[in-house]
């Protein structure tokens, strides 16, 4: 069962959430994830729900789920908001691949982000694809706790 609804008007774009996102993004990086000059943390919520390029997040558990998806990773892994968000994370990789994400993810939970990730993803659809120049961080609670992982990527190509 998926942590959060699908993000909406009435639930402000889970804009809290997605805070969380951004100052991670921001503590690891020194940028922004989106350009905020003259929004509103509504409105950059919705922007990032509905941007053109991947935003994915997910849980710290043992087996982690992804708990964010916008509407570009919806279309891309063939899936719905419900259908993603109860997934453990490490089934957007086929089996060949998963060995493969797991390693690069402990790199990333020991150097608080890696850019350039290049790795093979798949759909529902069983389409393959491979993320291309992703970037990966991990998230921070407001008392600095690491909270999960999240990721960003806007090329890919179907394989």
């Amino acid at each position: 069962m998926a942590l959060f609804p699908k993000p909406n008007a009435q639930n402000r774009y889970l804009v809290d959430y997605i805070n969380l996102l951004r100052r991670s993004y921001t503590h690891w990086t020194g940028r922004e994830l989106i350009d905020p000059q003259g929004y509103s943390d509504r409105d950059l919520a919705q922007q990032i729900f509905e941007a053109p390029f991947v935003v994915v997040a997910q849980n710290a558990a043992p087996d982690p789920v992804f708990n964010y998806v916008n509407q570009r990773a919806m279309e891309l892994f063939a899936m719905t908001w419900a259908e993603l968000t109860s997934m453990p994370s490490r089934l957007s990789a086929g089996r060949p691949h998963r060995e493969e994400r797991e390693q690069f993810l402990a790199e990333v939970r020991e150097k608080g982000f890696v850019e350039g990730y290049s790795g093979i993803r798949i759909a529902k659809t069983q389409q393959q694809f491979r993320i291309e120049n992703g970037l990966i961080w991990n998230l921070l609670d407001d008392a600095g706790q690491y909270c999960g992982q999240a990721a960003t990527f806007s090329r890919w190509v179907f394989l």
